[in-house]
């Protein structure tokens, strides 16, 4: 009785936006259509994947610009002893030699992620199978995350920001899927191109802060980040106001990086907050005792423990 007296007084709770991450990569493999079917019938709100693009032009699902080879063998059954060749260098029939369903043994990533269960002969998919995929299954509700995976520091490994971001604006416009997707990057000059070309389309800028690691920002340089299209970070004080200078709204952080001061000020400024990647019980509690918006996690099963606890409103659960 008291647990509804207090819901009474605080009102509904906030819907959250659950982002099965690559699918659901601790528990099927990573960006195949076995995994996104799993994330689906686990129940979540997006589906977040990653994109890259083929010799042929085709835009395939992939999170690395290279075959990765702690989860690819080759069409000999091997795995790739060594980092494999670029995804712009190969065909999409050539691709599909390759099979992704199983992480290679003893290998770091097979230590991260024990609990997934190989799917062999799963392979990398369209981003048109994607969509094929939600459509059959007559899910009418879950969104599209589609992260442009490119670099300004290895320019040669793909197209070029603006040609990438016009051919996955063509395929969603395409699929019909416009007010279902957002477009994300670490490299916010693909967002740029979005925001002008198809503003109906919305953007998430991806960032990430992390010392000795991957940090995007730049915020101890005086020199503006090649990944920032232009805004250096000395000139706005924090993440949130670059996001909001570049005409952005949605805000997806390494969760790491997040504190309550810097979620309550994103969002004072119009920004919903997203965190990354967040899989443990303790983290998942921290991040939604933040207050963000979303959170992109391996384990959308174990998101949705926590938020059920909590009396908040749960995706449905439909499997294809």
């Amino acid at each position: 009785m008291a647990a509804l007296l207090l819901a009474a007084v605080i009102g509904p709770a906030q819907a959250l936006d659950l982002q099965g991450h690559r699918g659901a990569r601790a528990l099927a493999p990573e960006n195949t259509l076995p995994g996104f079917a799993l994330a689906l019938g686990i129940g979540v709100t997006t589906l977040e994947l990653d994109i890259a693009i083929t010799r042929d032009d085709v835009l395939v699902i992939h999170h690395d610009r290279n075959l990765n080879p702690e989860n690819t063998r080759g069409p000999d059954g091997r795995f790739l002893e060594a980092r494999g060749p670029l995804i712009r260098d190969l065909r999409f029939d050539e691709l599909q030699r390759f099979d992704v369903g199983r992480l290679k043994p003893g290998t770091a990533y097979a230590k991260n992620y024990p609990q997934q269960q190989p799917i062999d002969g799963a392979r990398i998919p369209r981003l048109a199978d994607l969509f094929a995929l939600v459509r059959n299954s007559g899910n009418q509700r879950v969104r599209f995350a589609i992260e442009t995976k490119l670099s300004p520091d290895r320019p040669q490994d793909t197209v070029a920001p603006e040609v990438f971001a016009r051919a996955v604006i063509a395929a969603i416009r395409e699929a019909g899927m416009a007010e279902r997707s957002t477009i994300l990057s670490f490299d916010w000059r693909t967002l740029a191109v979005v925001q002008k070309d198809a503003p109906e389309i919305g953007t998430v800028y991806l960032s990430s802060q992390q010392a000795g690691g991957f940090d995007n920002i730049g915020a101890e340089k005086a020199e503006v980040s090649a990944w920032t299209n232009g805004l250096r970070f000395q000139d706005h004080g924090s993440v949130a106001k670059m996001i909001h200078a570049a005409g952005g709204r949605i805000w997806s952080a390494n969760h790491r990086d997040l504190d309550a001061a810097k979620v309550k000020d994103a969002q004072a400024l119009g920004l919903q907050v997203l965190a990354w990647t967040v899989n443990s019980p303790a983290d998942i509690v921290r991040a939604l005792d933040l207050g963000v918006d979303g959170i992109v996690s391996d384990r959308p099963d174990l998101v949705r423990e926590e938020m059920k606890r909590r009396g908040m409103p749960l995706p449905a659960a439909l499997p294809p």
